[in-house]
């Protein structure tokens, strides 16, 4: 089962006992408190799809010092699965990493029969959520604690691109992206490891490594494995890529290279691959790398063959690819990349 990354909570007679609209000024009841500071304590997002007037509803939120707890809100008269829907599409968020809780069994049921993928809980199990093993990730790391901050950071963005007056590229070239690639340290294994087992859809072979794992190949003289930090104008992404190079022969082969869907819009997953690329010709070694075909990974082999890999060898869904070309690819202008390997 996997880990919940998201729980879209419904509001009235959920997370406060009582209608907003009807005028009442419920306080949130106390086992949702609870639930909420929990589940963001271990990185797990919350989100809003309720039934009622936005305006209303987002007062009430901010009046309860709420308001900065949930990084999407749905709040309208449509129905809910379209809410949680949009809720996982802007959040770049699998439907089987979502849960959703109301105090309605229609509504539960309405979700679960159009996303059958979601989890549904019933507004009563709120308190015991915690306890429960889908919402406990395991080891939190840093970058796991400040995940809602991120994501409301990342809203500013939206907005002020969606107030930008230019094109998508000049926004981008206007954020002032800065890309540091580095050796991986103890410090950062534990957070390598969650990237492995959280990130889908810009991952080339979905491979995962536990940290023991990721130590060994850190020690291992035949292999470097690499972390990527992002920043920009409005903040810092944290650490939201990884690569695993297994240096063979004279070829660098590309074991795993991923990156965070959240800075999918950046372009960065192309910058970590050109950034390999350009280390692997300046060595004097042939670019090499490994894809595995699964139902989300389709943009990577894409990205793969945008930076010059053909196909070499292929078994059903397993694909060897090479980079014939002895040119490094130009490096975007969009990002500033910060070299910061150990040598």
């Amino acid at each position: 089962m996997t880990v919940v990354k998201c729980l879209v909570w419904d509001l009235d007679d959920t997370l406060w006992d009582g209608v907003v609209l009807e005028g009442d000024r419920p306080v949130p009841r106390p086992e949702a408190v609870a639930a909420l500071e929990a589940l963001d304590g271990r990185g797990i997002l919350h989100a809003v799809a309720s039934r009622g007037d936005r305006g209303v509803a987002l007062a009430h939120l901010a009046e309860l010092g709420l308001d900065r707890m949930f990084c999407a809100l749905e709040v309208g008269w449509g129905a809910k699965s379209e809410s949680v829907r949009r809720i996982a599409a802007g959040l770049n968020i699998a439907l089987d990493d979502v849960a959703f809780t109301d105090n309605d069994a229609v509504e539960r049921a309405e979700v679960a029969a159009a996303l059958p993928r979601v989890r549904c809980y019933p507004a009563e199990q709120v308190g015991a959520l915690p306890s429960l093993p889908e919402f406990q990730p395991g080891v939190v790391t840093p970058e796991a604690r400040r995940r809602r901050e991120s994501y409301l950071t990342e809203r500013r963005r939206v907005e002020a691109e969606e107030r930008f007056d230019g094109s998508a590229a000049r926004f981008l070239a206007s954020l002032d992206l800065e890309l540091t690639v580095a050796t991986a340290t103890e410090a950062d294994l534990e957070r390598a490891r969650e990237l492995t087992v959280r990130t889908h859809q810009l991952n080339t072979t979905g491979v995962t490594f536990d940290v023991a794992e990721l130590r060994a190949l850190c020690a291992s003289p035949g292999h470097e494995v690499l972390v990527a930090r992002l920043r920009d104008r409005f903040g810092d992404y944290g650490t939201i890529g990884l690569a695993v190079v297994a240096h063979e022969g004279r070829d660098a082969v590309l074991e795993l290279l991923l990156m965070s869907c959240r800075v999918m819009s950046r372009g960065v997953g192309a910058v970590l691959l050109g950034d390999v690329v350009r280390d692997a010709v300046a060595r004097g070694r042939r670019p090499v790398a490994r894809f595995v075909r699964t139902p989300v990974n389709k943009v990577m082999l894409v990205t793969l063959r945008f930076a010059g890999f053909e196909v070499v060898e292929q078994d059903g869904d397993r694909l060897l690819l090479a980079r014939p070309s002895p040119e490094p690819p130009t490096a975007p202008g969009h990002v500033r990349v910060v070299d910061a390997r150990r040598r």
